[in-house]
Parts: C-alpha cells; structure tokens; sequence
C-alpha cells in the first residue's frame, strides 16, 4: 500500500496556518503536525531570542527528527504540517504545498493581539510584503507544487479549507487509478 500523501501549509506567522491545518486534518482524517509545538516539546532549539521572544530551532536536530517522521522508510504519511519555515523540509515528502498570504493590514492586527514585540510584528510584516515564505517555499519544492491562498478572514479559511480537501482528494484519485 503507498504511503498516504502529506500536505505542507507554511505562511508568515499569524496567516491562520495552525487553525487551519488542524481543520484540516480534522476533516480529512490525517495528523495535524505543528512544528513549532514540535520544537517547544522536544526541546529541538538552542537559544532564546530575548528581543523577539522566541525559541531559536536547531536546524539539524529539527531536521532529523522531521526526517523520522516525514521521511524515514515505513513513516506512514497522512499528516497536515504547519510551520513558518521550509527550511528543514525535503521536496520529496509532501505532495500539496499551500502558503497562506494575508493582507498586512490584518497581519499587523492578528500579530498585536497576539502581544508580540513590535521588532517581531514588523519583522513579520516585511516577510509578508517581500513573500519570503513563498519564495522560500517555491525554491524548496518547485513552483508547480506551491500555491498561494488568502489568509484574511473566515470566508477565506472556509474556501482554503475546501480548496485543500479538494486537491488532496483529486490526488488521492490520481494515485489509485492505474498507471
């Protein structure tokens, strides 16, 4: 039996990629894998950041244990992850790539709610405008992998919602249909 496919939903922090991914796993009956919950439980980092409070991920040690769980002969598959980053992520492990893009305004809005220092809003927010996610995410998986979705409202999650189970759907059709 094939391995079940695993989708990708990267974005610049505060996009909606963790609620989104958990829906979607919910709904679709795959695992939801927040790496950044990942990282924090593992202790998969080596510093603190004091200015923009956060955990500094170690890049091997994230990478491995990813390896363990994306890659690795007889990993089942079947899981939504979400992470800001594409950097420890190999082409060859997700099927669907989705980055979720939001308007900055509304960036700017979910990131202050959310009580981030301001040199973390506005190094977020100048990801966000220079697409370094997407860029990032087309250079590490091709640009026919990746595609862009809104991010800016619950009409927005509700169609990226359906617009993911759809996709993977028809690629679940693809991959049992005789070759």
């Amino acid at each position: 039996m094939a391995r079940k496919p695993n989708i990708l939903v990267t974005g610049t922090p505060g996009v909606g990629k963790s609620s989104l991914s958990a829906q979607l796993a919910q709904e679709l009956g795959l695992e939801h894998l927040n790496v950044g919950e990942l990282i924090k439980s593992e202790c998969l980092y080596t510093a603190w950041d004091s200015e923009l409070d956060c955990s500094v991920f170690d890049e091997e040690l994230l990478g491995q244990r990813l390896f363990e769980l994306l890659g690795a002969p007889g990993a089942p598959g079947g899981l939504v992850v979400d992470f800001h980053s594409c950097c420890c992520m190999q082409k060859s492990w997700f099927s669907l790539v989705f980055v979720l893009r939001a308007n900055t305004e509304v960036l700017y809005d979910r990131l202050q709610a959310r009580l981030y220092p301001q040199a973390k809003i506005q190094q977020n927010l100048q990801a966000e405008i220079f697409q370094v996610l997407f860029d990032e995410a087309t250079e590490a998986f091709g640009a026919p992998k990746v595609r862009q979705l809104p991010s800016n409202d619950m009409q927005d999650f509700a169609q990226n919602l359906n617009t993911i189970k759809r996709a993977y759907h028809q690629l679940l059709q693809t991959q049992d249909s005789p070759k």
